[in-house]
């Protein structure tokens, strides 16, 4: 690690307290008012995971799985991290422009302050379907262990990726319209409703089921979260693999584009 790396670390810790305002102030402001307040944190992605399942796992009735609602559940609190993880932190930097003009201080703490917020739905989330999960599925196993290494790996892929997004969205104000485009197909192409494994049984091109299973950066953490809580077993070494890869890849490259385009934040914003 280079010195500029450890004198830049070291700044984020010395800025520990603001980083703490900003968690609390992103989960305040949101709901301000109402009466659950940040129950809602939670509502609404559970709203989500009914709703899904009511449409996918009732009215049109894919590939048959047993205890079909907990084989989509445990897929999509990987997806609601990702999907409302991304446009929150893109935006991020945009809704504390008045912050970044008036004080000096390491500027990844927003978005990484954004990230936080979502991560703790998440994991808050990740604990309700595991607490239903695997005493319906009998998943009680060593192998339950491994389960925060997964949710670790997954939230710093998506803090790398919330840190380039969020600069180039200060750029290029096209970004975040984009990533919410592209967000729509990519959570079809995801195997939330259905796994690899299924697709060959339909006689897909293998080419097309590898690259579902690959080429797509969410579907590892995906298949690894449901073969801890819905099969219970240890995920592959495969994709072990890929997914430290994808983790450390995206913080490298989210961290330098940040730096990179960070200088022209104050006058941009």
């Amino acid at each position: 690690m280079s010195s500029t790396s450890v004198s830049r670390l070291a700044d984020l810790r010395g800025h520990g307290f603001l980083f703490q305002q900003l968690v609390q102030r992103e989960l305040r402001q949101k709901y301000q008012g109402s009466v659950l307040g940040l129950v809602w944190y939670l509502v609404n992605p559970l709203l989500l995971l009914g709703s899904y399942y009511l449409m996918f796992g009732v009215v049109l009735k894919p590939i048959e799985h047993d205890d079909y609602p907990l084989f989509v559940m445990t897929a999509m609190v990987v997806w609601l991290l990702v999907s409302q993880g991304l446009p929150a932190a893109g935006d991020s930097l945009l809704s504390q422009a008045a912050l970044l003009r008036k004080a000096r201080f390491p500027r990844e703490i927003i978005p990484t302050a954004t990230v936080a917020v979502q991560a703790m739905t998440f994991l808050a989330l990740l604990a309700i379907v595991a607490v239903i999960t695997v005493p319906l599925r009998g998943t009680l196993e060593p192998a339950l262990l491994l389960l925060p290494m997964v949710a670790a790996l997954l939230i710093v892929a998506v803090q790398g990726a919330a840190l380039a997004l969020s600069a180039l969205h200060a750029h290029f104000r096209d970004v975040m319209p984009i990533v919410g485009a592209i967000l729509v197909p990519w959570f079809f192409l995801t195997p939330i409703f259905y796994e690899p494994a299924d697709l060959e049984l339909r006689d897909a091109p293998h080419g097309a089921v590898v690259a579902l299973e690959w080429g797509n950066p969410v579907a590892p953490f995906v298949e690894a979260t449901r073969r801890i809580l819905y099969y219970g077993e240890v995920p592959a070494a495969s994709l072990w693999l890929y997914m430290a890869v994808a983790a450390i890849a995206s913080l490298s490259i989210g961290w330098l584009i940040f730096r990179r385009l960070q200088r022209d934040l104050a006058v941009l914003l």
